[in-house]
């Protein structure tokens, strides 16, 4: 080990967080361990006085500084939290700057720590830079949310307690945002049991570290995920990388649906109501142990946090059965003709539907959109679509399509009489008050809206889909409109589950024609 890391190492061991920070509970997982055939432990930093890790950097980087200091960080949630907390503690004072687009619930809680909140841009990038040029002008002290020796040091001490209650663990698995709670992880870890596996988790759609570790560099990422978002980060840290790339053995990364699953085995096991970020090391462990066929093995995932918003708990249950695979989402063809339902649920042998859209069409065949509960996962959805075949229905698994789960589910059957010229998009914006109309607004009325969804899910991000009615002649001129309205978007034209449910039936024999 070199001098640098057993920096680390020792900074760890010597680093005081007394009396702000708490010494964890370790809990059981009992809900999984008899189905995975593991122990499993969650170590629980939702215990901490601001329900999440993130207070132990934020304290270990502010007590080494004078009394009356003047501090600034950017942050939309649990690192703002941290900052705050430490510095009344301490006698600093912290100013934190949060998008405008923080839900009130969040703001509130900084300020009720003593942080001065600043409400500057409408997402991180921007706080981030109107903070950094805060701390320049004002010659305040800029506090990293994770890629700073400190903070590393500090969430580095989740380790050092882990090691003492659990001295006989094989793996333990982290969540990764901008990789400082894995940096301070692992290179304790390694330091002093090389033979304990430290595995990283993140969103498929939030996998900064895997992208860096591809091209062996920090890379930043088109677009993040919204729904984790304590770990939606574009680019990975350079210091927190490096030891990363050093330290940690491997990198899992899981889907929103699993995420939720992961939620709700903390909740059957402790009662805890974990965030998405929170539930993501576990949801990791799941997938790692399913992939590996482990058994008998001791393994930890860290519970980062549970700073959640109750209304998006609505989201997480329509999810989790999904992400448990206890539940199939199909597109099923049928007659249209009396007790053609009834055959249907007859070839479907007992299971339950969970959920079943439909509106007449015409005559000749009819579409609809089912739920069906699954009580052996995989391995049934196999089964269940067998006996489809068998019985010649046409049908496409909608289970993994983002668009079915998001939107199509609730508004199957909206069909125009006639062929539309019309392209699909789904977008995202950032959600707040007023945040709609301002959306629409920046729309434009140049086009016409022949198609628009929109469902509030309780996070940060709005999601709307949309259909716009374009004439050839004005497709690149609407391309450029796109471009200029600087909001995440993605085309869903060509989505199967649209030219299924949603496209007008003679625009689709025109492109199949």
């Amino acid at each position: 080990m070199v001098s640098q890391e057993l920096d680390y190492f020792r900074a760890i061991i010597q680093a005081n967080m007394e009396p702000l920070a708490k010494v964890t509970e370790v809990s059981a997982v009992t809900s999984l361990e008899k189905k995975l055939n593991n122990h499993i432990w969650l170590k629980r930093e939702d215990q901490q006085p601001v329900y999440s890790f993130k207070l132990r950097g934020a304290y270990n980087k502010l007590r080494q500084l004078p009394r009356g200091s003047e501090v600034v960080t950017a942050s939309a949630g649990n690192h703002a939290q941290g900052v705050a907390l430490s510095a009344s503690h301490l006698g600093h004072r912290a100013r934190i700057v949060m998008p405008v687009t923080t839900p009130e619930i969040k703001v509130n809680a900084v300020r009720n720590l003593g942080g001065d909140v600043i409400l500057h841009g409408h997402h991180f990038d921007a706080a981030n830079t109107y903070a950094l040029s805060l701390a320049d002008e004002e010659n305040a002290i800029f506090v990293p949310p994770f890629d700073d020796k400190d903070v590393i040091v500090g969430q580095g001490t989740i380790a050092r307690e882990l090691m003492q209650q659990l001295p006989q663990l094989d793996a333990v698995f982290v969540p990764v945002g901008g990789g400082g709670l894995l940096a301070g992880v692992a290179v304790y870890i390694k330091s002093l049991r090389p033979d304990i596996k430290v595995i990283g988790v993140e969103p498929t759609d939030s996998a900064c570290l895997a992208a860096a570790l591809k091209v062996g560099k920090p890379v930043e990422l088109d677009r993040v995920g919204s729904f984790a978002d304590g770990v939606a980060v574009k680019v990975i840290g350079q210091e927190t990388f490096r030891l990363a790339s050093q330290f940690c053995d491997e990198v899992v990364t899981v889907s929103s649906d699993e995420i939720c699953a992961a939620m709700q085995d903390i909740f059957v096991s402790t009662r805890a109501v974990a965030e998405p970020s929170g539930g993501l090391a576990l949801a990791g462990l799941k997938k790692w142990v399913a992939r590996e066929q482990v058994s008998g093995l001791n393994l930890a995932a860290i519970l980062s946090g549970a700073n959640l918003n109750f209304d998006r708990l609505r989201y997480v249950a329509e999810r989790t059965a999904l992400g448990e695979k206890n539940e199939a989402l199909l597109a099923v063809t049928i007659k249209e003709e009396k007790g053609s339902f009834r055959r249907f649920c007859k070839m479907l042998n007992g299971r339950a539907i969970t959920e079943f859209n439909y509106r007449y069409a015409g005559v000749g065949d009819a579409e609809i959109f089912a739920g069906v509960a699954l009580r052996n996962g995989e391995q049934e959805l196999d089964e269940l679509t067998t006996q489809l075949s068998n019985h010649d229905y046409a049908y496409v698994d909608m289970t993994d399509n983002e668009l079915a789960k998001l939107h199509v589910r609730y508004m199957v059957g909206g069909k125009p009489p006639q062929a539309i010229n019309e392209r699909l998009f789904r977008f995202e914006f950032p959600e707040y008050p007023g945040a709609l109309e301002r959306f629409l607004d920046t729309l434009g009325a140049n086009w016409n809206i022949t198609l628009f969804h929109y469902r509030n899910h309780g996070a940060a991000t709005g999601n709307v889909l949309a259909a716009f009615e374009v004439p050839e002649s004005q497709m690149n001129e609407f391309n450029v409109h796109l471009e200029r309205l600087a909001y995440e978007y993605q085309e869903e034209t060509n989505n199967a589950c649209y030219q299924q449910f949603l496209q007008s039936s003679t625009q689709a024999l025109q492109r199949t024609g």
